[in-house]
């Protein structure tokens, strides 16, 4: 299971804490805000993370990242719009990014792209959300997004869940 989360802005909620648990690797797609969130999810799992917009210190991390686990190759940048590859040619399944504070979930072109929202301070009234990815086991590929439930989707061989956090 893969914990995705954007936008703490220095905040780590215990609620974030509690929900990221159960994973193995945790993505942060910037604006972190200080380091110490960074640390903090590391006593949970391995983290995986990339500047924001707000990260002004460029010695913490790059501004975009391509990661492989479970076969899926996934890349990661904060403002959906600076997209620096070519993500056809470079083979990526997923693309995970923050920065609009508000969750989405979208395909294009066999490229599922995945906004967890953010877990940080609330902004722009817009609610407080995270998300979890896992590959599924069966052999079912699902040609399209699906809807599987209120807040779980399905492409391909991977299952998205938006969580929300009631504060």
């Amino acid at each position: 299971m893969i914990g995705l989360i954007s936008d703490t802005h220095g905040l780590l909620r215990e609620e974030v804490v509690y929900n990221l648990s159960n994973c193995n690797l945790i993505i942060h797609t910037g604006d972190i805000g200080k380091i110490e969130v960074i640390e903090g999810l590391e006593k949970i799992a391995k983290v995986e993370f990339i500047r924001g917009n707000c990260d002004k210190d460029k010695s913490i991390a790059k501004d975009e990242k391509i990661i492989d686990i479970y076969n899926i190759r996934i890349y990661l940048v904060h403002d959906i719009s600076k997209v620096n590859i070519d993500l056809k040619e470079e083979n990526i399944d997923i693309v995970v990014y923050g920065h609009s504070h508000k969750s989405n979930i979208y395909e294009d072109k066999g490229i599922l792209y995945i906004n967890p929202g953010s877990v940080g301070p609330r902004r722009f009234n817009l609610p407080i959300s995270m998300a979890k990815l896992k590959r599924l086991d069966n052999e079912r590929c699902y040609d399209s997004l699906e809807l599987i439930d209120k807040n779980i989707y399905r492409y391909k061989y991977y299952e998205v869940e938006f969580i929300s956090i009631v504060i």
